[in-house]
């Protein structure tokens, strides 16, 4: 299958993709990247207008991967604006080279021409030079697509020299926002600065910018963000806890002292009930229920301090199934 073919078959698929609803990122993405393969020439983008077709897609999508690779086709492509116009001068500088020296020869040659004919060369001349002008107009408004609505994007971050990657960008403004929730330490970095540093210390743990990327850096900013979690943004901005330290942290460690303690109750309270659980209790009618107050209940004895001390008794009500223990 040829170049031109391909294209032709990846615009096809193109133009029945739905960006808009986030459903055809990959594919997108996928034959954003076979176009990147092929080796395009100038007649066949002329031919299959697939500049166009890219450019919507741009336009259309909200994936940031697919707007880049987009843009860096489309940067690609328009190396080309500058061909037309060379080659077309060069072509009508020739094709009026060859037309004088055709004329010359003819009128050296057979000086007793009739006006008939110098007329019809006269009216062909004049119908191959507009044909060309034709030619290359629609070759200009073909690669017009690529250059029409080229916008860099807009965001209020500041980005360092040399960062062109939009996906890393916006990441940096996400984390830079968290940041910037409450009130900032005195003495701190900028927010700015902070929000480089940790986006850098992520990179280098995943080295791209895929799914994996991302989703570590939304949880960081989940966290930095939480009113009831200032206490993790502050260590962060006195520096308490390094980039480095952060970009690994667990949801765990990066939990508020809050959240902590009710997951260390629920273990504790998981693990009584599995104690619970594994040791079949003796029913019966001396012990009441706090809960339901009926005296219906099954209870175990289990040792679980030193020999020396007492049995701690685990009691659980047969009638509502609250559970309690006493020593």
């Amino acid at each position: 299958m040829s170049v031109e073919e391909e294209v032709f078959k990846i615009q096809k698929k193109m133009s029945k993709i739905t960006t808009n609803d986030g459903t055809g990122q990959e594919q997108a993405l996928d034959l954003l990247k076979a176009l990147q393969s092929l080796n395009i020439n100038l007649d066949i983008l002329t031919k299959t207008r697939i500049g166009m077709t890219v450019n919507e897609l741009r336009k259309s999508s909200k994936d940031e991967e697919v707007i880049a690779l987009a843009k860096t086709l489309i940067k690609n492509w328009k190396r080309f604006l500058a061909t037309p116009g060379a080659s077309g001068g060069k072509d009508t500088a020739n094709n009026n080279s060859n037309s004088k020296s055709s004329s010359a020869n003819k009128s050296s040659s057979s000086s007793s021409s009739s006006s008939k004919d110098k007329e019809k060369s006269s009216s062909s001349s004049a119908s191959s030079s507009s044909s060309k002008e034709k030619k290359r107009e629609e070759e200009k408004k073909s690669l017009q697509a690529i250059k029409d609505d080229r916008k860099p994007i807009q965001t209020s971050f500041p980005a360092s020299s040399g960062m062109t990657d939009a996906v890393r960008i916006k990441c940096r403004e996400m984390l830079c926002n968290a940041l910037k929730t409450g009130d900032i330490p005195e003495g701190c970095p900028e927010p700015e600065e902070m929000a480089i540093e940790l986006e850098e210390a992520i990179y280098a743990e995943f080295r791209n910018t895929d799914m994996k990327y991302k989703n570590r850096v939304r949880s960081r900013v989940a966290n930095l963000k939480d009113p009831k979690n200032p206490t993790l943004r502050g260590n962060f901005m006195c520096g308490a806890i390094t980039a480095q330290q952060l970009a690994k942290m667990t949801p765990e460690e990066m939990a508020s002292d809050e959240m902590k303690k009710l997951r260390e109750k629920f273990v504790k309270e998981a693990i009584n009930d599995a104690q619970l659980a594994t040791v079949q209790g003796t029913k019966t009618d001396l012990l009441k229920c706090g809960k339901c107050k009926k005296r219906n209940c099954t209870y175990n004895q289990l040792q679980t301090r030193s020999s020396d001390e007492p049995m701690t008794t685990f009691v659980m009500c047969n009638e509502c199934g609250h559970r309690w223990k006493f020593c």
